[in-house]
């Protein structure tokens, strides 16, 4: 993890040699400290040796593939994870999300966006720490305490990943109020006037089975907002 004044540190694991090696140096020359891996097994050794403060992870991996890395690393420690994905599938962004991952990018990429995702993700990080003072948030039967990073609907608590919880807090702070998604990535994410609405909905669809699909209401071709239930 990094120190003050440190640089933060990233773990790329990318079998393509080709691929790794190219986004190691760009992420390098943009200030990160960059640890490597090629495979699963050694993605999870790494990870547990040089603890990084964000993963930059391929999905197809030799060993076991991205979705076990992002289970068992998230099981030691939570971390920002940005999955590499060669499919466009929503079936496969979700298993992603569902095991911890923060977001995705979808190959072929451009760098610029890579390094803007990875800023994004670290940033979201830093504003996270300074939650721990918010008082708990009800929204009808639901209710969200920020410092603890805990939820409960109903009074039995779910289970929420990191995106999952940031997302929910975001809503929960102007219930009933429509967000676009362009709000929800800048807030969330942290990186305005970015194309993730995909990547929005996604982990809305991940954060409704959780909580209740009618607790998030959608208004097509504008946004979501956060209801205290009930809402079609």
């Amino acid at each position: 993890m990094a120190v003050d004044g440190a640089a933060r540190r990233i773990l790329v694991v990318e079998d393509e040699p080709v691929i790794n090696q190219a986004v190691t140096d760009r992420l390098r020359g943009s200030g990160y400290d960059v640890v490597q891996a090629w495979d699963g097994p050694s993605a999870v050794a790494q990870f547990a040796a040089t603890a990084p403060d964000l993963v930059l992870l391929d999905v197809m991996l030799p060993g076991y593939d991205g979705h076990e890395v992002c289970r068992r690393i998230q099981a030691e420690r939570p971390v920002p994870v940005l999955m590499l994905t060669a499919r466009d599938d929503e079936a496969d962004i979700l298993v992603g999300l569902g095991v911890g991952a923060d977001d995705y990018l979808t190959k072929p990429f451009r760098m610029r966006e890579l390094v803007a995702r990875v800023a994004a993700l670290l940033r979201r990080v830093d504003r996270a720490a300074e939650l721990a003072n918010r008082p708990a948030t009800e929204v009808g039967d639901l209710r969200i305490d920020a410092a603890a990073r805990r939820a409960w609907v109903a009074g039995a608590e779910v289970h929420l990943t990191p995106t999952e919880f940031d997302l929910l807090l975001c809503l929960a702070a102007k219930p009933g109020k429509v967000l676009t998604r362009e709000n929800l990535y800048a807030e969330v994410w942290g990186w305005p006037g970015a194309s993730g609405t995909r990547t929005v909905d996604s982990h809305v669809k991940a954060l409704r089975a959780k909580i209740g699909a009618d607790r998030v209401r959608t208004v097509h071709g504008v946004g979501y907002a956060l209801e205290s239930g009930g809402a079609t």
